[in-house]
């Protein structure tokens, strides 16, 4: 058959992972990078796919319905790979809080589980969670987690117009909630706080580390013995963990990734655009006289 031949490549191009944990993706919004999620989900497999949380914004939906064909997209590459092998786990966050109560259900080769235990190829645990549990405003004044999502989202569309006028200039995609967030005092010091508080109960429940997500932070770190992992989001960093099949962890930026591969491609051309004009017009070959 003529595409087989053709897909087989592209399985044997995409980057193979042992897992991949990402989170945070808010599909459901203006703000969500529905175009790099669905590049990176193309251009890799993986054993098992962990989908840690707010993957579906119920708050957003609820108050201002927003789903274009690219969510779609998403949704079917995801169903996709769990119906081709991939495992694929999805532990609900306080946006998706609506699947809260249906863990232990399968929805289309998706199985939805309340928290998990991750076993690394080396046999070290992780404790896998969205991590809203840790928050003190969501948990104790879920009125004010809602007032900080309207600002939020506000934030989000501004970020949305700057980087509009970023690529007709011709510039990478660039955070600005991100940026704001590393220049806030009270927010760098809210996320220490939760970083501490997620390793500190993974301590007392005897595991190696944390993987997690909810801040929209994505990080490495350790608190003493206990390894803290955070997947990021896909609104402002675009990030995803992985676990390579040698066993190592990294935080892939895909924003990044997806920008090196452009201007790969533009010097391609200007390489191929410069050489053709130091040939200069070609002189045609004179034929002999008859």
């Amino acid at each position: 058959m003529p595409g087989v031949g053709v897909q087989s490549d592209k399985r044997k191009q995409a980057r193979h992972y042992r897992a991949i944990f990402i989170s945070d993706t808010h599909l459901g919004t203006r703000a969500a990078r529905v175009d790099l999620l669905l590049d990176f989900l193309k251009s890799v497999s993986c054993d098992k796919l962990i989908l840690v949380g707010d993957i579906i914004d119920g708050w957003q939906l609820k108050r201002n319905w927003y789903w274009d064909t690219t969510h779609n997209d998403v949704i079917r590459r995801v169903l996709k790979m769990a119906k081709h092998g991939t495992e694929v786990i999805y532990i609900p966050g306080n946006h998706d809080e609506a699947l809260r109560g249906f863990e232990g259900h399968n929805m289309a080769g998706v199985e939805l589980m309340p928290e998990m235990i991750y076993e690394a190829i080396n046999g070290k645990r992780y404790w896998v969670l969205h991590g809203d549990q840790f928050d003190g405003v969501v948990k104790y004044a879920k009125w004010l987690a809602h007032v900080g999502d309207h600002a939020y989202v506000t934030l989000l569309k501004l970020n949305t117009a700057v980087n509009w006028v970023r690529r007709k200039l011709g510039y990478s995609y660039w955070s600005l909630s991100k940026y704001l967030k590393h220049k806030v005092k009270n927010a760098v010091e809210y996320i220490g706080r939760f970083e501490e508080a997620v390793a500190g109960e993974a301590r007392r429940r005897g595991v190696d580390g944390v993987i997690c997500g909810h801040i929209h932070q994505a990080e490495r770190r350790f608190f003493d013995d206990i390894e803290y992992m955070n997947d990021g989001d896909w609104v402002e960093s675009c990030t995803a963990l992985v676990e390579h099949e040698d066993g190592r962890f990294e935080i892939l930026h895909w924003a990044d990734e997806v920008a090196a591969r452009e201007e790969k491609k533009n010097a391609g051309k200007r390489s191929k655009s410069r050489g053709k004009r130091a040939e200069g017009p070609r002189t045609p070959t004179p034929v002999a006289a008859e």
